[in-house]
């Protein structure tokens, strides 16, 4: 554990020389870069399909945690999506290779749990803007950022089981937490769709505004939070974030479940009545 008095960069953190938005590109292509505000770094997801996540941008959401949490020159992070929405999930190419590849599988696997446990152990604090739809994998982000800004009409959808496998990725581990067990079963449950006014009002995300608002004001906290004493910043996310430490049992069982599932046939069907735009007419066994 890192001593919060011996440098800028505690909890978690070791001293190292500021990394430029340039050299941020380089190692994370998929994601683009720029520093808003002095010590802010904002991240945009920009990419195709309504920034849909691919394979090689599931690897990069998973890592580049890790590297904002040595960069010195970072007290905050933003992340949000460029265009219409914050991101619509994992891409069909993903969605392919984990119903048939099982390499593939097993390495997103070890990606989802990292994403999520890289963000929770980023010393940093991280602020989501969410517009337009927030789903799967980039939904990960957005919720378990520290604080989460979300557009009035705002979509946020956690579709694994319409997909035809568990809710894993970070519903297991922080919705009950955010917004009690009743909601998060119905939504998981059921993938309807949370505005971003009834995401704010059940508890799931911290702050609701107009939606030409959202991305100004993630910037404004996210101002806010690296002008403040940074070792009582950090120490504080580190010890909350014990509650969904906790929950690690929980989170990995719920990962489990959902990759044993794209190994399945209710998968594959939900994938192709995605793509075929039809009802997904699921057959798969329903005993455990």
């Amino acid at each position: 554990m890192a001593d919060p008095h011996a440098h800028d960069t505690a909890p978690g953190t070791a001293p190292g020389t500021d990394i430029d938005t340039g050299e941020y590109a380089a190692l994370f292509p998929t994601l683009t870069f720029d520093r808003p505000a002095d010590g802010v770094l904002r991240i945009t997801l920009d990419g195709p399909g309504l920034n849909a996540v691919s394979p090689q941008g599931h690897a990069h959401l998973a890592d580049v945690w890790l590297r904002i949490d040595r960069d010195p020159s970072v007290r905050a992070a933003v992340i949000q999506g460029a265009g219409k929405a914050f991101s619509a999930g994992g891409s069909f190419q993903l969605l392919d290779e984990l119903t048939t590849d099982y390499a593939a599988r097993t390495r997103t696997l070890r990606e989802a749990r990292d994403i999520v446990n890289n963000v929770i152990n980023c010393s940093k604090p991280i602020v989501s803007a969410i517009h337009g739809p927030a789903v799967g994998a980039g939904l990960v982000c957005a919720l378990l950022a520290d604080v989460s800004v979300a557009g009035r009409t705002a979509r946020i959808i956690d579709g694994h089981t319409r997909l035809g496998v568990a809710a894993g990725d970070h519903a297991a581990i922080c919705w009950p937490l955010l917004c009690g067990m009743a909601k998060a079963k119905y939504y998981l449950l059921t993938c309807d769709t949370l505005t971003g006014e009834e995401a704010e009002r059940i508890g799931l995300v911290s702050l609701c505004v107009d939606d030409d608002e959202v991305q100004r004001r993630a910037v404004e906290v996210a101002v806010q939070l690296a002008g403040m004493a940074q070792a009582a910043i950090r120490w504080t996310k580190h010890t909350l974030n014990h509650w969904y430490r906790q929950a690690g049992p929980i989170f990995d069982a719920s990962l489990a479940y959902e990759f044993y599932g794209f190994g399945g046939p209710d998968a594959r069907e939900g994938l192709m009545s995605h793509l075929e735009k039809r009802p997904a007419e699921f057959t798969g066994p329903t005993s455990e």
